[in-house]
């Protein structure tokens, strides 16, 4: 069993910068590909960065392209999410994931087996 707990969200203006950070248990970590979704108010999750096992590779949603940076630190057991030039279509609830099938990219929120609980991300005008 792997728990995922973020910390990082909070409130900043537009423009600003925030980095999540997402925790895992365990002394697998770095068996797991991991990924970052987001949800907004009355909208469906969705994919926002993934990353590779290694931390070799990195995939990004065309909306957060060039503004995010997914990372991670395997002797830490986290990873990050770098977010700059934030807007306040930004403003989600976002969550880690991980997954131990490596394949693909990891965009889709089926190919996960691990959840964190979310942080609160508000981006103000």
């Amino acid at each position: 069993q792997v728990q995922l707990v973020e910390s990082g969200g909070g409130l900043v203006q537009a423009g600003g910068s925030l980095r999540l950070s997402c925790t895992s248990s365990g002394r697998t970590f770095s068996s797991y590909a991991m990924g970052w979704f987001r949800q907004a108010p009355g909208k469906v999750r969705e994919f926002v960065a993934a990353i590779t096992r290694s931390g070799s590779n990195a995939y990004y949603a065309d909306s957060v392209k060039g503004r995010f940076t997914i990372s991670r630190d395997n002797a830490k057991n986290t990873v990050y999410l770098q977010m700059n030039s934030l807007k306040p279509e930004d403003t989600a609830v976002y969550y880690c994931a991980a997954r131990l099938d490596a394949t693909y990219r990891g965009s889709y929120q089926s190919q996960y087996d691990y959840w964190g609980q979310g942080t609160q991300v508000t981006v103000s005008s």
